[in-house]
Formats: C-alpha cells, sequence, structure tokens
C-alpha cells in the first residue's frame, strides 16, 4: 500500500473526496492548489514552516510514556495490559493539533496575497489556532462558530477575541459545526478576492483534505522518530478520536505502508448508537456529499442532514474524512466509537492518573484505550494521541458530573 498516490489529480480517495463546489469557488480552489503545490516542496518555504512549528508552536511535542494509565489497565495480570504512551499534542502553542495547520494555511495564503481569513470552529481550538496566527502575522481574522459551541466552548470564545478575531455566531439548523461551516462558505462566496477560507480539518472540496493532512502528518513523523529512539521498534497499536479526522490522519498517515502497526479511530458514540443521538458516521452513515466531498454522512432516507449528539464539540459531525472512509473500506483504518459517559470517565481517569487534563475530544480515544490495553500482552506498544488539552471542557465536564451525581443520589433515594 502506498498512501501517495492519494488523492489523484482529480481530489478522490477512490470513490471519495471530490471538488463538489459553486462554480464561483473553483477558480478559487484552483488558485490554491496550485500555489500550495508549488510551496509545499519548496526548500525556503519548509524552511520557514519548519522554524515557526519549532520557536512558535514548540514542536517537536513529546511523547510521553503514561506509567500509572498502563499499570490501572493491566491491573494484577502478569501477562497483559499494553504499554502505553501519549502523544502530547495538548502541549502545543494554543494547546491542540490545530495549530500545525492554520499555521501552514496562513503561510500559503501570505504567499498567495491574501490579506483576510476566515475560518469555521466547532470545540474552538481551531478558531483559536486560526486567529493565533493570524495575530503573529498581521492579517483580519473571522471565525464562524454555531451559537451551541460558543456556550459549551466560552473560554474559547474569549482567546479568539482577545488575539483580535471576530467571532460570528451561528444560529441556523443545529447551531454546531456543520452551521458554522455553511456560514464560513458564504463569506468565502462574498469575499472571495482577498480572503483565504482556512478549512480546519480533513474535510471539504480538493484540495482541502491533502493540504490539511500534509500539515497535520508531521504528528506521526515524530512519534515514530520517538518510540524507535524510546522502544527500539514500531508502536503496535495506534489510537486517535475521528471528528473530520485530522488529528488521527496526521498520526496514522506515516504508518499506512506499515502493515504491522494497528490503527484505529475512535469515533463520538454519544447517547449510544441505539438512541440515534451519535455522531459516528460509521455506524449508520451512508454515501452522500456534504461540504464539498464525498464521504460516509450521518443523513435522513430523505437524504436530509441528520442532526449529530456529541458532549465534544469538535466530534459533533454528520461526516468524515474521505481518506478515512477509503481506509476504513480497505479494513486498513478499524473505527470504533465512545459515548459520552466512556469519555467522561476516561476525562476523570487521565486527569487523576497522569495528571494530565484532555479534551473531550481526546477523551473518547483514552476510553478506547483502556478498554483495548487490558486485552493485550504486556510487550505491546500502544501510542495514544491527545490531540487537545481540557480546560476548555471544564464547565461541560462539571454540568455533566453534577447531572449524574444528581441522578445517581436520585436513583438512591428512590431505592431506599
Amino acid at each position: 500500500m502506498d498512501p501517495r498516490q492519494y488523492p489523484d489529480q482529480w481530489g478522490r480517495f477512490g470513490q471519495f473526496g471530490g471538488k463538489y463546489a459553486p462554480e464561483i469557488l473553483m477558480p478559487a480552489l484552483e488558485e490554491l492548489e496550485a500555489h500550495y503545490l508549488k510551496l509545499i516542496d519548496n526548500p525556503e518555504f519548509q524552511s520557514e514552516l519548519q522554524g515557526h512549528l519549532a520557536d512558535f508552536v514548540g514542536r517537536p511535542s513529546p511523547l510521553y510514556f503514561a506509567e500509572r494509565m498502563t499499570r490501572q489497565c493491566a491491573g494484577s495480570s502478569l501477562t497483559h495490559g499494553a504499554k502505553i504512551y501519549l502523544k502530547r499534542e495538548d502541549l502545543n502553542h494554543t494547546g491542540a493539533h490545530k495549530i500545525n495547520n492554520s499555521l501552514g494555511q496562513v503561510l500559503v495564503a501570505r504567499h498567495m496575497g491574501k490579506k483576510r481569513i476566515i475560518a469555521e470552529t466547532g470545540a474552538g481550538q481551531h478558531g483559536v489556532a486560526t486567529a493565533t496566527v493570524a495575530a503573529k502575522f498581521d492579517m483580519e481574522c473571522v471565525v464562524y462558530m454555531g451559537r451551541v459551541d460558543m456556550e459549551r466552548q466560552a473560554p474559547n470564545v474569549q482567546r479568539m477575541e482577545m488575539l483580535g478575531a471576530k467571532v460570528v455566531p451561528v444560529e441556523s439548523g443545529s447551531r454546531t459545526l456543520k452551521d458554522a461551516i455553511n456560514e464560513a462558505i458564504r463569506d468565502w462566496v462574498t469575499n472571495i478576492e482577498g480572503t483565504h477560507y482556512v478549512f480546519g480539518s480533513v474535510l471539504g472540496p480538493h484540495p482541502y483534505p491533502r493540504i490539511v493532512r500534509d500539515f497535520q502528518k508531521i504528528i506521526g513523523i515524530e512519534a515514530e522518530a520517538q518510540i524507535l529512539a524510546k522502544e527500539g521498534r514500531l508502536p503496535d497499536v495506534l489510537v486517535a478520536c475521528v471528528g473530520g479526522g485530522s488529528n488521527a490522519m496526521g498520526l496514522f498517515w506515516n504508518f499506512l505502508a506499515k502493515p504491522s502497526v494497528r490503527l484505529i479511530g475512535v469515533e463520538a458514540g454519544g447517547e449510544g448508537i441505539a438512541t440515534g443521538r451519535h455522531a459516528a458516521r460509521f455506524e449508520g452513515g451512508t454515501l452522500g456529499v456534504l461540504h464539498g466531498a464525498k464521504s460516509y454522512i450521518l443523513q435522513t432516507a430523505q437524504g436530509q442532514i441528520a442532526e449529530t449528539h456529541s458532549i465534544s464539540a469538535g466530534l459533533d459531525y454528520a461526516s468524515v474524512g474521505p481518506e478515512h472512509a477509503l481506509y476504513r473500506d480497505q479494513g486498513r483504518i478499524e473505527f470504533t466509537h465512545a459515548t459520552d459517559a466512556e469519555a467522561l470517565r476516561a476525562f476523570h481517569d487521565l486527569c487523576r492518573l497522569e495528571g494530565i487534563i484532555p479534551a473531550l475530544e481526546s477523551s473518547h480515544a483514552i476510553a478506547h484505550a483502556m478498554r483495548l490495553a487490558p486485552t493485550l500482552p504486556k510487550d505491546k506498544l500502544m501510542i495514544v494521541n491527545l490531540s487537545g488539552r481540557g480546560d476548555k471542557d471544564l464547565a461541560t465536564v462539571m454540568a455533566a458530573s453534577g447531572a449524574a451525581t444528581q441522578a445517581m443520589e436520585k436513583n438512591g433515594k428512590g431505592r431506599a
């Protein structure tokens, strides 16, 4: 398997991907692709990018051995309990993997002569990262964010505004990530001449899935070198949460052609698959087109986009990146899901076992890692992508924990 063959010249990953966009956007997409292809292998551009990644972002991010979590998962077993490492993207400037892509795209936009940056955001980390880079390079920045996400991610709204970005609340639809993308695209169509749209995940019309993947694949490149230095061999399992899928593809891509490494993506199981209140596209999703790319989508029998649910704003989206869809169908990447309740437990477990407060998105990956590790022999190595930090989620976690406590107390009184 050679992942470098994707996407093809039409932006397709097998039957997935493509460039489904309004005619007015086609020249802008073609301009972006032409500049990107000219820059990405240019030594001067790469030197500029790598310099900012080191000195501004703080790369490389550490590969951290989660010793207490490893022991917790092993329990009393003498034979089982895989060794767990965390790829610490939460330690990047702005607190997540998102800045890798935002930095790269804004640098491309500068070379294109664009002066205005727009972005969408769900959890807020992409918005914060884009606002941060725009401030660094003295560029106007507008971020679209669903009203529901603004309420549950209020600290990130404040950060974006502090950095000089204009945060535009989106009141349409479910008022979450899907609707924020809709509004950002409308802005781009209206202001296409001097504006660059910094798409936040491996989604959207070609060339965005490739561009975002290429700026995120540094995660896996670093992880391979780090695990070889620490353990002298490749990992056995990689685990990452999957909303659009940029942090997961960033970790997985460098290992796709290494068949000994098992790749597992964890979607948002929400309140449970049977309830219909989830965002697990590979659990009932069907083929369709959303925001410019063909992939698996949660939609109604009539083809309308279904409302999704996740306690984590960054995973609350109806589609998944086309490259993930390809490798899922080929059997190269496995997909599972973790529920809200499981993610919350994992959130608290990592806090108390390792002194690390994870993003709720990352907590889905932690939840599955803690399910899987006890089933694997002790000599197995696992890397989990800790895609972001969780200070943005504290209000959500406290509210959910309070509701759970009240429910338990109520049920306890009822039994008495």
